[in-house]
Protein backbone atom coordinates (compact mmCIF):
# COMPACT_ATOMS: atom_id res chain seq x y z
CA UNK A 1 0.00 0.00 0.00
CA UNK A 2 0.89 3.77 -1.07
CA UNK A 3 -0.03 7.14 -0.26
CA UNK A 4 -1.25 6.78 -4.13
CA UNK A 5 -3.63 4.19 -3.08
CA UNK A 6 -5.28 5.74 -0.31
CA UNK A 7 -8.03 7.07 -2.08
CA UNK A 8 -9.36 3.57 -3.29
CA UNK A 9 -8.52 1.98 -0.04
CA UNK A 10 -10.85 4.17 1.93
CA UNK A 11 -13.47 3.75 -0.68
CA UNK A 12 -13.53 0.38 -0.71
CA UNK A 13 -13.60 0.23 3.21
CA UNK A 14 -16.25 2.50 3.30
CA UNK A 15 -18.19 -0.09 1.20
CA UNK A 16 -17.01 -2.83 3.36
CA UNK A 17 -17.82 -1.54 6.47
CA UNK A 18 -20.55 0.43 8.88
CA UNK A 19 -17.97 2.49 10.74
CA UNK A 20 -15.06 2.43 8.11
CA UNK A 21 -11.49 4.13 8.51
CA UNK A 22 -11.33 7.27 7.34
CA UNK A 23 -8.05 7.90 4.59
CA UNK A 24 -6.42 9.75 6.93
CA UNK A 25 -6.66 6.53 9.76
CA UNK A 26 -4.50 4.72 6.73
CA UNK A 27 -2.16 7.17 6.12
CA UNK A 28 -0.91 7.68 9.80
CA UNK A 29 -0.48 3.75 9.79
CA UNK A 30 1.76 4.06 6.48
CA UNK A 31 3.58 7.08 7.88
CA UNK A 32 4.46 4.46 11.26
CA UNK A 33 5.64 1.57 8.72
CA UNK A 34 3.01 -0.98 9.65
CA UNK A 35 2.84 -3.35 6.94
CA UNK A 36 0.66 -2.54 4.51
CA UNK A 37 -0.79 -4.65 1.20
CA UNK A 38 -3.16 -3.95 -1.20
CA UNK A 39 -4.74 -6.72 -3.42
CA UNK A 40 -5.43 -5.87 -6.97
CA UNK A 41 -6.99 -6.44 -10.23
CA UNK A 42 -5.57 -4.60 -13.09
CA UNK A 43 -6.58 -0.87 -11.46
CA UNK A 44 -8.93 -2.01 -8.68
CA UNK A 45 -8.29 -2.48 -5.52
CA UNK A 46 -10.48 -5.71 -4.29
CA UNK A 47 -8.73 -5.58 -0.95
CA UNK A 48 -5.72 -4.74 1.52
CA UNK A 49 -4.46 -5.50 4.75
CA UNK A 50 -2.98 -3.42 7.27
CA UNK A 51 -0.47 -5.25 10.35
CA UNK A 52 1.35 -3.48 13.51
CA UNK A 53 5.16 -5.28 14.21
CA UNK A 54 6.18 -4.70 17.75
CA UNK A 55 8.94 -6.66 19.24
CA UNK A 56 8.00 -10.29 18.53
CA UNK A 57 4.34 -9.92 17.93
CA UNK A 58 2.04 -9.02 15.16
CA UNK A 59 -1.26 -7.20 15.34
CA UNK A 60 -4.16 -7.55 12.06
CA UNK A 61 -5.21 -3.61 12.38
CA UNK A 62 -7.75 -4.21 9.52
CA UNK A 63 -8.55 -6.77 6.31
CA UNK A 64 -10.82 -5.68 4.20
CA UNK A 65 -12.53 -6.93 0.79
CA UNK A 66 -15.24 -4.89 -1.55
CA UNK A 67 -18.28 -6.39 -1.28
CA UNK A 68 -18.37 -7.28 -4.69
CA UNK A 69 -15.42 -9.52 -4.41
CA UNK A 70 -16.68 -11.06 -0.64
CA UNK A 71 -16.50 -15.18 -1.01
CA UNK A 72 -14.15 -15.97 -3.15
CA UNK A 73 -11.00 -16.42 -1.44
CA UNK A 74 -9.39 -12.84 -1.15
CA UNK A 75 -9.93 -12.31 2.92
CA UNK A 76 -8.08 -15.86 2.59
CA UNK A 77 -5.47 -14.99 0.44
CA UNK A 78 -4.95 -11.51 1.95
CA UNK A 79 -4.79 -13.21 5.52
CA UNK A 80 -2.51 -15.71 4.42
CA UNK A 81 0.29 -13.19 3.14
CA UNK A 82 -0.36 -10.86 6.51
CA UNK A 83 0.58 -14.30 8.55
CA UNK A 84 3.67 -15.09 5.90
CA UNK A 85 5.16 -11.64 6.28
CA UNK A 86 4.62 -11.69 9.69
CA UNK A 87 6.18 -15.20 10.29
CA UNK A 88 9.06 -13.72 7.99
CA UNK A 89 9.59 -10.49 9.94
CA UNK A 90 10.15 -13.39 12.80
CA UNK A 91 7.05 -12.53 14.79
CA UNK A 92 6.36 -15.21 16.93
CA UNK A 93 2.31 -14.25 17.40
CA UNK A 94 0.09 -12.48 15.52
CA UNK A 95 -3.27 -10.63 17.34
CA UNK A 96 -6.59 -9.46 15.76
CA UNK A 97 -10.31 -8.33 17.61
CA UNK A 98 -13.40 -9.01 15.33
CA UNK A 99 -16.66 -7.73 16.13
CA UNK A 100 -18.39 -10.66 17.97
CA UNK A 101 -21.26 -10.74 15.33
CA UNK A 102 -18.88 -11.40 12.48
CA UNK A 103 -19.27 -14.88 12.07
CA UNK A 104 -18.10 -14.78 8.86
CA UNK A 105 -14.46 -13.30 10.29
CA UNK A 106 -14.47 -16.19 13.22
CA UNK A 107 -14.72 -18.72 10.91
CA UNK A 108 -11.56 -17.68 8.13
CA UNK A 109 -9.61 -17.01 11.61
CA UNK A 110 -9.89 -20.07 12.58
CA UNK A 111 -8.98 -22.11 9.76
CA UNK A 112 -5.91 -20.38 9.82
CA UNK A 113 -5.15 -21.25 13.38
CA UNK A 114 -6.55 -18.55 15.26
CA UNK A 115 -8.03 -19.31 18.88
CA UNK A 116 -9.97 -16.87 20.56
CA UNK A 117 -8.39 -15.75 24.18
CA UNK A 118 -10.55 -12.88 25.47
CA UNK A 119 -13.12 -10.36 25.08
CA UNK A 120 -12.91 -6.86 24.84
CA UNK A 121 -16.25 -4.81 25.83
CA UNK A 122 -18.20 -2.40 23.95
CA UNK A 123 -14.77 -1.97 21.89
CA UNK A 124 -16.35 -1.81 18.78
CA UNK A 125 -19.27 1.66 17.55
CA UNK A 126 -22.67 0.10 16.95
CA UNK A 127 -24.90 3.13 16.00
CA UNK A 128 -25.74 4.84 19.30
CA UNK A 129 -24.25 1.38 21.04
CA UNK A 130 -21.24 -0.44 21.46
CA UNK A 131 -20.40 -4.03 20.05
CA UNK A 132 -18.00 -6.68 22.02
CA UNK A 133 -14.80 -7.17 20.02
CA UNK A 134 -13.09 -11.10 20.06
CA UNK A 135 -9.70 -11.14 20.67
CA UNK A 136 -7.75 -14.12 18.27
CA UNK A 137 -3.94 -15.52 18.81
CA UNK A 138 -2.04 -17.26 16.24
CA UNK A 139 1.36 -19.08 16.87
CA UNK A 140 3.81 -18.30 13.89
CA UNK A 141 6.85 -19.90 12.79
CA UNK A 142 8.99 -16.62 12.95
CA UNK A 143 11.45 -16.01 15.53
CA UNK A 144 11.92 -20.09 16.46
CA UNK A 145 15.26 -21.34 16.53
Amino acid sequence: MRRIDLPQVAALEAAAQAFPWRERHFADSLAAGHHAWVLRQGAACLGFSLAMHVADEAHLLNLAVAPAMQRQGLGARLLRHALRDAAAADMRRMYLEARASNRRAHTLYRAFGFREIGLRKAYYPNGDDREDALVFCADLDGGKE
